[in-house]
């Protein structure tokens, strides 16, 4: 799916996202909600925009790179061989598929993300 027009902007910061509720077995504390648009695809990558509110969850990632927007958090890893990392506006982030995290989101995150 391609939101892209060659040679025109969009503005990740301010793109509109649907959100939703992270499902009850995902939920750590609080009451989050998720939303993402893909707003592009290279070959085999997703490029899009995705956004979490305050509260805590778990997941399991996909092989991507990511750009912090805007927002704070902290990801904290499964494998204790990983420190947590703290999460703020111009953070350049790689995650592979399989790792497990935990979110816990002070200020509504956004991020845009490359994923395949």
């Amino acid at each position: 799916m391609s939101r892209l027009t060659p040679g025109t902007v969009t503005d990740a910061a301010t793109l509109a996202l649907s959100h939703g509720p992270v499902p009850a077995d995902q939920v750590v504390a609080g009451a989050p909600t998720t939303g993402l648009v893909e707003v592009e695809s290279l070959g085999d990558v997703e490029v899009g925009v995705w956004e979490m509110t305050p509260g805590a969850m778990r997941d399991v990632e996909a092989d991507e790179v990511f750009v912090v927007l805007a927002g704070s958090a902290t990801v904290a890893f499964e494998d204790p061989a990983l420190p947590p990392i703290e999460l703020r506006p111009g953070s350049v982030v790689r995650l592979t598929a399989g790792m497990r995290t935990a979110w816990t989101v002070r200020e509504t995150l956004r991020k845009v993300y490359l994923a395949g």
